[in-house]
């Protein structure tokens, strides 16, 4: 059951960007970020779509407005019926062409699919999302319990891994996308399901120790503090690593608004805002993080990126447009704070 709230006015004015604003095509695909200072969309990707099914569902539990829940069916269904390639049993990142295919990103869309089950009951969306949890375990696996993070389709060959990209390399950040796993067993009942996820959460707490990066450059290290909070933000449900995720978003904070008037990005201020309501941070500590992202929505609902030296980056994205609306209802609301549905 939903619940409708006098809820703010960023929730509402972000959901309608996401539903009215062309983000989304009319095929449901979602763009991967609209370019304000030329008034055009990036390419259509699975990632940013499944994004937008979690957040397209928020928006309808908080309002009960038919056309978000509408909106996310669109964008599930550009998924399962257009992305989804049957034939190799995999979800590629882009469909023109279907070159790749991202352990993280299968993750983030079986969550998306999962979460429109719950409010619709649709059997495809939970038969899509088991076909992607397979996927996950069966291509990406590697022999020392990580998995590969790319793939090159069809012959779903792994990229080489490279150091200097985290989304290119193994690492804790991963257990986001195996959160999947946990609420496929949740929903089935099949301790596979759990088994996989857990050997997942484990390796995850093993090296999540050194993955912070200590780099001078500030946008270095502002781009590793977006993979490391995709960890602490999958630890949110599991109170016996409550130390973990405190320590980290203590971590992240110091480091967030020391680099942030060089660079700064609003995914980021927005998954730092989730997990220090939900850790229970120093309400100072909320207020400042919330005061920053709350810059970042424009006269449309939209969030841009981030901004260098005090300059807006002009990509309106929906990511972190999703991560927002749920991050400023859960400083404002702390009743809606539900650390297993973390978009």
């Amino acid at each position: 059951m939903g619940y409708t709230s006098s809820l703010s006015s960023q929730l509402r004015a972000a959901g309608h960007w996401l539903a009215r604003s062309g983000i989304q095509h009319p095929n449901g695909g979602v763009a991967r970020y609209h370019r304000a200072d030329v008034g055009l969309n990036q390419d259509i990707s699975t990632e940013i779509t499944g994004y937008a099914v979690s957040a397209l569902v928020l928006a309808f539990r908080a309002t009960q407005a038919q056309e978000f829940l509408d909106a996310a069916m669109r964008a599930a269904l550009f998924l399962t019926r257009n992305a989804w390639d049957a034939s190799n049993a995999a979800m590629p990142f882009e469909i023109n062409p279907a070159a790749l295919t991202y352990f993280f990103d299968c993750g983030i869309i079986a969550r998306g699919l999962l979460a429109l089950w719950r409010e619709t009951g649709d059997c495809e969306l939970v038969d899509a999302a088991q076909a992607i949890g397979h996927s996950m375990a069966r291509d990406f696996a590697r022999d020392d319990e990580t998995h590969w993070p790319v793939l090159a389709l069809p012959d779903k060959t792994p990229l080489a891994l490279d150091p200097a990209r985290w989304s290119r390399t193994p690492g804790c950040y991963q257990l986001k996308s195996a959160v999947a796993w946990r609420e496929l067993a949740s929903i089935t009942g099949d301790a596979g399901w759990s088994d996989l996820y857990e050997d997942a959460l484990e390796t995850s707490l093993a090296s999540h120790a050194s993955y912070l990066s200590d780099d001078t450059d500030p946008h270095k290290a502002m781009d590793r503090l977006h993979p490391y909070l995709y960890f602490l933000e999958a630890l949110l449900p599991h109170a016996e690593h409550g130390g973990v995720v405190r320590d980290g978003a203590s971590k992240v904070y110091d480091a967030f608004h020391r680099l942030a008037p060089r660079f700064e990005r609003a995914d980021v201020a927005a998954q730092l805002l989730r997990v220090q309501c939900a850790a229970g941070s120093p309400q100072s500590d909320c207020a400042a993080t919330a005061a920053r992202l709350r810059l970042f929505q424009r006269y449309d609902g939209g969030y841009y990126f981030g901004r260098k030296a005090g300059q807006w980056i002009p990509h309106v994205s929906p990511v972190p447009t999703a991560f927002a609306m749920q991050a400023l209802e859960w400083y404002e609301r702390r009743e809606s704070i539900d650390c297993a549905a973390v978009i």
